[in-house]
């Protein structure tokens, strides 16, 4: 039996077959190992050609055909590819698509599907351009800090672009509306075509070089890539960044962009958008003169209504200078009475201090005859004291010294008595503590001896 095996972990196909025993595959076994085979061996690559009945759906889904002049293939564009696109496609454009090559198992179509598109032969041009915008970054003429701020109200405005442009007359009919008596240059240049960047170039230097103009406008209108490529020159990109003079770029439509954009002062998504920046609203300016005009005249009313009341409460201070005068009169004559009192009530008060005083000092005055009396008293009874005090510690005393005679050995000694002391230094009281050839301290009341025991004694008492 042959087998065919598809392993999807490691995107193989392995078909083996038994010779000997062949096996019939369905349809769809087969168109699953197509598609399978299809896309293992066809990697995403750029393929390009000429859109052939392009349509597009409700879903978002595209579908059309690529074909040259000897084949065509189908193909499918998802909808969350599609509206990545910032043009849309149609039939008879030259394209260039970015996609995988697959097979619609269902009915067994080869088709591709598309990743990315771009119109063919401007794959070499945004290369180029993005090249030319990160050399030009690097340099930083598109640093922020060195954009210029456009003048509120200029006087006299440039528009570098062609007699011919409609863009120019969208400007014009712009600037009429919103600043009639705005004076308008015009430099006439080619805006697009070989040396038209060069010319566009010289028209700025021009320009910067007469400073006639506040503000310089560059503009032209919408294109393709071709017809804006101009705009994408470095060398005017550094005329433009050299200009004394405020520039506004105003190239192509909205999702346009060139390097002509990113090194101006102010970048706008049209030519119109480009005249609204550079040019003041007449009307909005004549509001705000308006609202100005009717500030102005709330502040004078609101400050000559405040004079009026300061004027109304000084006039109620203003004072006859006779009366002023009777008025000061009266108030010094309140402040005399009120000194006067004032001086008297503090005599009072500090005569009363000292008769206080001086009843204190008179009470206080010391009873010297009496003083001595007690002084006298004193001595005696501290002599008195002292001789009792006296003789109460002799007797004491002698008492203390009859007692200590009484304890005094030596007085024992007097009597015949004597102290024996063993050689260790403890007084002997008990013959049973001697024995035979011990010796002994003996101590008299005068002198000592030192004597060996020969015998020992005992009391009869003592042995019972």
């Amino acid at each position: 039996m042959p087998r065919a095996i598809y392993d999807s972990s490691s995107s193989t196909l392995d078909l083996a077959i038994d010779a000997a025993a062949p096996r019939v595959l369905s349809v769809t076994e087969l168109n699953r190992l197509a598609r399978a085979a299809l896309e293992q061996h066809l990697p995403l690559s750029w393929v390009s050609g000429e859109i052939s009945n392009f349509k597009r759906y409700d879903s978002g889904h595209c579908y059309f055909t690529l074909k040259d002049e000897n084949a065509q293939v189908e193909c499918v564009m998802f909808r969350q590819k599609a509206t990545l696109l910032g043009w849309q496609p149609e039939s008879g454009m030259q394209v260039e698509v970015r996609a995988s090559a697959t097979l619609y198992e269902a009915r067994g179509k080869f088709q591709i599907t598309v990743e990315a598109m771009r119109r063919a032969g401007l794959g070499a041009l945004y290369e180029a351009f993005e090249r030319s915008k990160a050399r030009l970054e690097r340099e930083g003429l598109f640093d922020p800090a060195r954009k210029r701020v456009l003048p509120r109200f200029p006087r006299t405005l440039g528009i570098v672009t062609s007699p011919k442009a409609a863009a120019l007359r969208d400007v014009l009919t712009i600037l009429e509306r919103r600043a009639p008596g705005l004076q308008v240059i015009i430099y006439p240049t080619p805006v697009q075509g070989e040396g038209a960047a060069a010319r566009i170039a010289e028209a700025i230097t021009i320009a910067g070089t007469r400073a006639e103009c506040d503000v310089l406008i560059v503009c032209r209108g919408g294109g393709s890539i071709e017809d804006l490529w101009a705009y994408n020159d470095e060398r005017l990109a550094r005329v433009i960044r050299a200009c004394p003079i405020p520039i506004v770029s105003g190239v192509g439509h909205e999702t346009d962009f060139t390097i002509a954009d990113f090194v101006a002062d102010v970048r706008a998504p049209t030519p119109t958008a480009a005249a609204q920046l550079a040019s003041p609203d007449r009307l909005e300016t004549c509001e705000q003169l308006r609202q100005l005009e009717l500030r102005i005249a709330r502040v004078i009313k609101r400050g000559l209504e405040d004079r009026m009341q300061r004027l109304d409460y000084l006039s109620k201070c203003l004072v006859h200078p006779g009366d002023r005068l009777r008025s000061q009169m009266q108030h010094l004559t309140h402040l005399a009475n009120r000194l006067c009192g004032s001086w008297n009530r503090y005599a009072d008060a500090r005569t009363w201090d000292a008769r206080r005083a001086a009843h204190e000092l008179a009470t206080a005055r010391p009873d010297l005859p009496r003083l001595e009396r007690h002084w006298a008293e004193l001595v005696r009874r501290l002599r008195d004291g002292s001789r009792a005090r006296v003789a109460g510690a002799g007797v004491r005393l002698a008492a203390l010294e009859s007692h200590l005679k009484h304890l005094n050995p030596e007085l024992v000694l007097e009597r015949g008595y004597s102290i024996a002391v063993d050689s260790a230094g403890a007084i002997v009281r008990d013959a049973s503590q001697l024995t035979r050839d011990d010796e002994l301290n003996v101590t008299f009341a005068r002198g000592s001896a030192r004597t060996r025991v020969e015998a020992v004694t005992k009391r009869a008492e003592d042995e019972r």
